[in-house]
């Protein structure tokens, strides 16, 4: 894992479309399709909420076997990019981080509720974060940014259609549970289309979605819950003990 990353990859100096554009071009460059990663022991969920002007990310590290839990962690931060679609990585990317840096187990893989290589320009917040951290990633959303399926939606539980965008699949649409619409899975960075297909599939148990995100969903929002209760501003920063934005100073937690 590289902790070594440039902050700017996740931090830009201004926001500026075609400065944002041109650093998720820099990191398409250097996104691999090819599988890159040791037989599966673990796995891990990120996902992240907001209150106010605070983002906490949350990520469950669990056994890919068993899905049984091996580690829970999460940090809060102040948010210090807009709400700007198709940048959501430069909103979340460093709190991803920040988290992740502060496992004592990190997993073999990182599952993302967000995108992957089904964006615009191939650089959801799973290929972003995946590539700049160089970590295998898969993405993992309920609606589609960007493709179609030139097959139909799948009907049946277990079915799995190609999502294509300019003539390229980029991930599947996956029929996970009885009444619910599929879900969207992609490769972020270190993973294969088909390996992140298989992947996904092995970690739907009773739900919707895969385990890892579902129990990072309940996590960081369980997180949320209990940051509300403390809503005054001056308990917030005697708890959270967040600073602005900044990996290596941020540490959440209680």
């Amino acid at each position: 894992m590289n902790k070594n990353y440039s902050e700017k990859l996740f931090n830009p100096d201004t926001y500026d479309r075609d400065n944002l554009i041109q650093i998720q071009s820099k990191i398409a460059s250097s996104i691999s399709y090819e599988d890159e990663f040791k037989p599966l022991d673990t796995i891990g969920g990120s996902d992240c909420a907001f209150v106010d002007d605070l983002i906490i990310c949350g990520i469950v590290v669990i056994n890919y076997n068993t899905m049984d839990v091996i580690e829970k962690t999460h940090i809060i931060q102040k948010v210090t990019f807009p709400y700007i679609p198709t940048f959501l990585s430069f909103r979340e990317g460093d709190a991803i981080a920040s988290a992740l840096f502060k496992l004592d187990n990190i997993p073999d893989l990182l599952m993302f509720d967000g995108c992957g290589i089904n964006h615009p320009r191939k650089v959801g917040i799973a290929s972003h974060v995946g590539a700049v951290l160089d970590i295998p990633t898969i993405g993992v959303t309920k609606k589609i940014l960007c493709g179609n399926t030139q097959s139909g939606t799948p009907e049946s539980v277990g079915v799995s259609k190609p999502l294509v965008y300019k003539g390229e699949t980029i991930g599947y649409l996956y029929k996970s549970k009885k009444g619910t619409n599929p879900i969207i899975i992609a490769p972020g960075h270190r993973v294969s289309l088909e390996s992140s297909l298989e992947i996904v599939k092995n970690c739907i148990k009773n739900h919707k979605l895969p385990e890892p995100t579902r129990l990072a969903h309940n996590h960081v929002n369980d997180v949320k819950k209990q940051l509300q209760y403390r809503s005054n501003n001056e308990n917030i920063n005697k708890w959270t003990g967040y600073k602005n934005s900044k990996h290596n100073e941020t540490d959440g937690r209680w």
